[in-house]
This record gives C-alpha cells, sequence and structure tokens, in this order.
C-alpha cells in the first residue's frame, strides 16, 4: 500500500554483515601499522639505545592487556560503533555520552591528520613542494584544496559499501605490512652489524629509565594503537562472536612482531659511520640521529637506492591506508551513537549499498574543518586528538561493571585474572593520556 501524502519518507538503517576474520584483522592492523613505523625506531633509538627492543617488547605486553578488554567486550557486544557503545551499555546516560564523544574525535581527527601526513611526506618530491609552506608549515592554498581532493577519496572510497571497502583496505594493508617485513629482509641480508648492539655508548645506556622513556616519548606507544577497529565494524562482521577476538589479538601480535623486528633491522644495518660516541643526539656527532627519512637514508647509505624510493612512496601510501579504515570507523562510530540515542537518528541512516552515509559526510567535513592553514588551530587539532584517547578508559572500566551485573553472560572470549588485568588496562589508558601531551621531539608524526 502507498505510504498516504505527506506521510516522512523512511530511511533504511541496517547493515550489512559481509566482513570476514581477515577483513577485521586487517581493520585493525591497518590502523596499527601506519606511517609512524618509518621514523619511531629512530626516535626510540635515541632515548634508550640497542635497549629499544625492550621498550617495544614492554609497550606490546601493555597494549596487549588493553586490547584484551576489547577482545571480551567486542565479543561479547558485536554492534557497530563498539567503543562508544560499550560505557552506554554499562553506565548510560552521562558516562555513555563521554566516551561515546571521544571515540567519536578520536576516530574522526585522525583521517584528515593522515591526509596531512601524506602531503608531509609528499614533500620528497619537487611536484609536492608548494602544498606546504616551508615557513610555517601550515597548508598553502595549493596544499589545502590537495587535502580536500585526497579527503574527498578516501570518503568515497567507504561509499562503495562495506565488502568493497574491506577489500580496498585489504589491498592497502597487505602492501603496508609487505614493505616493511621487505625492509627487514633486506637490510638483514645486506648489512647486518650484530656489534651495533654494544656500539657508542653501550646497548642500554639509559637503563631503565631510558627503556620506560622510549615507551612513552618516543611513540612507541602510539604505534600500537588502533586495534580496536575491529570493534568499530562489529555490526558487519559475519561472525562477529569468534571474529572479533581473533582479529584484535592477533593483529596486536603482528604488530608487535614486526615493530621488534623493524627496530632489530634499523640498529643493525647502521653504518658505523652514521654512529657517534652515544646514541642520543644531545652532544653527540651520531650522524642518524637528524635523518629525516630514517629506513630510506639507511638504506641510500647502504647502496640500497631501489629500497629508498619504495619506502618514499610507503610514507605517502601507509598513512593514506589509515586514513581510509578511520573514516570508516568515524562513521560506525556515530552510527552507534544515533542507536544510543545520543545524535540525531539521520547518523542511522543507510544508502542502497548499507553504508551510514551521513556519518560520512560528517566525517569529511569534519576533516576538512582540521585542514584549516591557521597555526593555532592546527596546534588545537593536536590537542583534540590527544584529549581523545580518553575512548581507551571506558572499556575496561565497563568489563568490571560487566562482570559484576553479568557474570554468567555469554562471552566467546573471556579475560582471565579480569580482576587484576581489568584494573591495569585501565591504568594503561590513564598513562596513554598522559602521553598524548605532545609528539617526540624531532618527530614529524607520533601516530602510527
Amino acid at each position: 500500500m502507498a505510504a498516504p501524502a505527506g506521510a516522512p519518507a523512511r530511511h533504511t538503517t541496517s547493515l550489512k554483515r559481509e566482513v570476514g576474520l581477515v577483513g577485521l584483522t586487517w581493520a585493525s592492523m591497518g590502523s596499527i601499522i601506519g606511517s609512524g613505523w618509518l621514523f619511531t625506531p629512530k626516535e626510540a633509538l635515541i632515548v634508550a639505545g640497542p635497549a629499544a627492543i625492550i621498550s617495544w617488547l614492554i609497550a606490546g605486553v601493555v597494549i596487549m592487556v588493553l586490547a584484551l578488554v576489547h577482545a571480551e567486550l567486542g565479543g561479547m557486544y558485536p554492534v557497530s560503533g563498539g567503543t562508544a557503545r560499550f560505557p552506554h551499555y554499562a553506565f548510560g546516560g552521562f558516562a555513555g555520552a563521554s566516551f561515546g564523544w571521544f571515540s567519536w574525535l578520536q576516530a574522526a581527527t585522525v583521517a584528515p591528520i593522515e591526509v596531512s601526513a601524506m602531503i608531509t611526506y609528499s614533500q620528497h618530491y619537487s611536484f609536492a613542494h608548494s602544498w606546504l609552506d616551508p615557513k610555517t608549515g601550515v597548508l598553502t592554498t595549493t596544499g589545502l584544496v590537495v587535502a580536500v581532493i585526497l579527503m574527498a577519496l578516501l570518503t568515497s572510497i567507504n561509499f562503495l559499501g562495506i565488502r568493497r571497502l574491506a577489500a580496498a583496505n585489504s589491498a592497502a594493508t597487505w602492501w603496508k605490512v609487505a614493505i616493511p617485513l621487505l625492509t627487514i629482509f633486506v637490510f638483514a641480508v645486506t648489512s647486518f652489524n650484530t656489534s651495533n648492539f654494544t656500539a657508542a655508548n653501550g646497548f642500554n645506556p639509559g637503563g631503565a629509565h631510558g627503556i620506560l622513556a622510549a615507551v612513552s616519548t618516543s611513540g612507541i606507544i602510539f604505534s600500537y594503537l588502533g586495534f580496536e577497529q575491529a570493534d568499530q565494524l562489529a555490526g558487519e562482521a559475519k561472525n562477529p562472536r569468534r571474529d572479533i577476538p581473533f582479529a584484535i589479538i592477533g593483529s596486536i601480535v603482528l604488530g608487535i612482531t614486526i615493530y621488534v623486528l623493524l627496530q632489530v633491522a634499523f640498529l643493525l644495518a647502521l653504518p658505523s659511520s652514521a654512529i657517534g660516541p652515544t646514541w642520543s643526539s644531545t652532544a653527540s656527532s651520531a650522524y642518524y640521529t637528524v635523518f629525516t627519512g630514517p629506513f630510506a637514508e639507511v638504506a641510500t647509505l647502504i647502496s640500497l637506492g631501489w629500497l629508498a624510493a619504495i619506502l618514499y612512496a610507503d610514507a605517502i601510501i601507509s598513512p593514506a591506508g589509515t586514513g581510509l579504515i578511520y573514516t570508516t570507523g568515524s562513521s560506525r562510530v556515530s552510527y552507534g551513537l544515533s542507536r544510543n540515542g545520543y545524535v540525531p537518528t539521520m547518523f542511522e541512516w543507510t544508502n542502497t549499498r548499507a553504508v551510514p552515509w551521513v556519518g560520512l559526510i560528517a566525517a569529511f567535513i569534519t576533516g576538512c574543518i582540521c585542514f584549516l592553514p591557521f597555526p593555532s588551530w592546527q596546534s588545537l587539532v593536536g590537542l583534540i586528538t590527544s584529549a581523545s584517547v580518553l575512548m581507551y578508559a571506558g572499556a575496561p572500566l565497563s568489563l568490571g561493571v560487566f562482570r559484576r551485573r553479568l557474570p554468567d553472560a555469554e562471552r566467546p572470549y573471556r579475560l582471565p585474572w579480569a580482576g587484576v588485568l581489568s584494573p591495569f588496562a585501565f591504568f594503561v589508558a590513564n598513562l596513554i593520556i598522559l602521553w598524548s601531551a605532545g609528539p617526540p621531539t624531532g618527530s614529524s608524526e607520533w601516530r602510527s
């Protein structure tokens, strides 16, 4: 029967469950392995020396605890925009809205930052020199146009539907994983200077303080963030209760393995001429400390120009992949917020491909605002992004509530020793907030 005249148009709000285990894993993995891998090993080596390897292991174990909390919650509540909804189910009202807002803020601001990173890294090529003001580092008019076009491209890919989006993200993530693995392999077979473990002022010049300082100040902890993307796409997973815990835990395990190997590869590939009397850049003649593209410049020094060319290209491609999946995540978080009743119902509207398109447009507009070429505004964007990591504190609090109120609820993955690990995960989330005060010195991007 036809709808009565004057009746409001009906909008579909359903999503399609078309994402499998690989798609979910690559969603999280694509956020963990970003462009930061090209820079963080150098920063960590400056702070902790070769003991930075231990820093990566410590940070990986710490973040794994936080990821395990998300694995239990994601399997228990496989809903779209999971990180915005767990606190809502646990606390409702004000707390749910607050943590939900932080979740959206985190997802919506990362994509434009990654686009800005693409433009920054493209300065290696002469055609992009006019995109940034060399004095202020902000976008020129041409750069602003390029940024908007890139943001529009990431958004338009999302309109193709979750299946095509997952395929595009998987292709990008295969590249993002393959290039670090290629770098590790090539460095291992061409330049493997084991004497570097004890070069300069030794393996562990800063002791325990140096190791822990590298975790908090060199970008290591941020390199592991992004594992929660599987939770954001849970409402479109084929078998969410089985796949989400596997995807989250698996992505962290892969991330730890790759990052530790990258740190070892960078350390052992350094020519002795690039290492000074100390690992630190302070009062040192260590040439490697001034590298702006560490892996690419090491590749050049050891006569691997072809690898350097690939690495410079990857510095543009990797942030594109990260920006793509965060654009997806922001629309799913806003969808979840609408389901919670915190934002207008239009954010639940889906198109013929079951894509929450209003959330995508909101993410695009937010991204364009973040590109405004004013240094003070860009500092504000950095502050907002830092504050948005408050979202991580909501998960362990929610887990504690669910364990008390719903002890017998179905949990495909159950966190062992939750009474100890959940408070520890909350402690870790607060440390991330503390450490997000700013980027590591000398690094052009503190996020992965």
